[in-house]
């Protein structure tokens, strides 16, 4: 039975938010600056051990408990897209052969008390799935206890893998489908003893079809203000929210604007927090900027998937689905699969799906540095035009009223500036 937790990567805490009222935790491991500091003060009487490396020792020495249940999201900016996507090459992405070793510390603690291996739970972006270096394939045959590693170019969005030390299930779970509406895809790690069924916990017995995600009116009025969204959820939130997002993708679709009468601006740190499934204001301590919170909250993880993987373990007899032994690794890449007579759904949408209107995020008094200027919205628009992206027509015609109300002189000034700097050989913008 799973009572302790001992967070590596803790971030700001998801895993303590979502599983806080039913589990136990040992001890953090966390270095950054602004989340220790909320850590520090939402969770004070908690140890946090700072940097993850030390952490197999200490677990060694019996300094701190080798606890029931290990997580940890080691940093996904070695996989994602947005990063580098140098694998396990990355210092950063090196971090998932240190989380490895303190599994295999506490393990050989445990052994020694009689106890069973620990529990391990392990979030990531999609990105690692087709790593390079093969991370993904290194963690789970470590964490399985195979001889030789799995090697897949592309791993497949759900699986199973068992090993003479643990049998080890994963799932690639989207957010929008648990209640916050935000489309944040990530592959979720549960691995356990060999009479633990991970498979049971992440993957469910299926019916007859889905429910399909809900439409909603994107013009609304709140609190006597009016607004106007361009999709039903967000893209997914990322740490650099706060500076570089209005040149992604997401700055063209509209999916993280909000027009709030008749102004467009950004979601806000707390909005933010919402789309993450937080308490409000969770990131307001004692010194934060806009900039620390977005950053952590987008480093996060979906509170909602998190908690509902931490009760489906805690309540885990009679789920009914343990594959066969004989095989060590399963492959599950369709979704929904069938299986000795059970079709099962291994899906990123879970057979009972919650869905929260974006509308009831939307905050009506948000700090007025969330705006977007006329300056920032032209600046928008003529990236767009300059590298011939698609835009929402909804959005590009909202961003072409306010910037009318920009004066002409200042729009030829920049437009001067921009070919100076362009004709040096790189471009000089500034994030609005």
């Amino acid at each position: 039975m799973v009572r302790t937790v001992g967070s590596l990567c803790s971030g700001i805490e998801a895993a303590s938010t979502a599983w806080g009222e039913f589990l136990t935790f040992d001890w953090f491991s966390e270095i950054a600056p602004f989340p220790s500091k909320v850590l520090s003060e939402k969770f004070p009487t908690i140890r946090n051990l700072g940097d993850m490396n030390f952490v197999p020792d200490m677990i060694r020495r019996g300094e701190v408990n080798a606890s029931d249940l290990i997580c940890g999201g080691t940093p996904c900016q070695a996989f994602s897209l947005a990063g580098w996507k140098k694998g396990l090459e990355d210092e950063r992405g090196n971090l998932t052969l240190k989380f490895i070793e303190t599994i295999e510390a506490s393990d050989l603690v445990r052994q020694s008390q009689g106890l069973l291996p620990s529990i391990v739970f392990w979030e990531n972006v999609e990105g690692v799935l087709t790593d390079n270096t093969n991370a993904f394939g290194c963690l789970v045959s470590s964490l399985a206890g195979l001889a030789e590693t799995i090697e897949k170019k592309r791993w497949p969005c759900a699986g199973v893998v068992k090993g003479p030390i643990r049998n080890v299930a994963w799932r690639v779970l989207d957010a929008k489908y648990f209640g916050v509406p935000q489309q944040r895809r990530r592959v979720y790690v549960l691995a356990g003893g060999k009479d633990f069924s991970p498979e049971g916990i992440l993957f469910e017995p299926h019916g007859d079809s889905f429910d399909n995600y809900p439409t909603h009116e994107m013009k609304f009025k709140k609190d006597g203000h009016e607004f106007q969204l361009f999709r039903e959820y967000t893209d997914c939130l990322y740490a650099a929210y706060a500076t570089k997002w209005n040149g992604n993708a997401a700055a063209y679709n509209g999916s993280l604007f909000v027009v709030q009468d008749g102004r467009i601006r950004r979601f806000s740190p707390l909005e933010c927090e919402r789309l993450m499934g937080f308490p409000d204001d969770y990131t307001l301590v004692s010194g934060a900027n806009r900039t620390s919170r977005y950053q952590a909250i987008g480093n996060s993880w979906a509170v909602p998937v998190v908690r509902w993987i931490g009760q489906r373990l805690v309540d885990s007899e009679g789920f009914g689905i343990r594959l066969p032994d004989e095989e060590n690794f399963y492959e599950m890449a369709n979704g929904i699969e069938k299986f000795d007579g059970m079709t099962i759904n291994c899906s990123a949408q879970p057979e009972n799906s919650i869905f929260t209107p974006i509308q009831e995020i939307v905050c009506t008094n948000p700090p007025e540095a969330v705006y977007i200027s006329p300056v920032g919205c032209h600046g928008i628009i003529r990236r767009k035009r300059e590298r011939g992206l698609t835009i929402n027509p909804q959005l590009e015609k909202v961003l072409l009223e306010i910037a009318s109300q920009m004066p002409i002189e200042e729009i030829e000034e920049r437009s001067r500036v921009q070919k100076r700097s362009t004709r040096f050989g790189k471009e000089v913008t500034k994030t609005p």
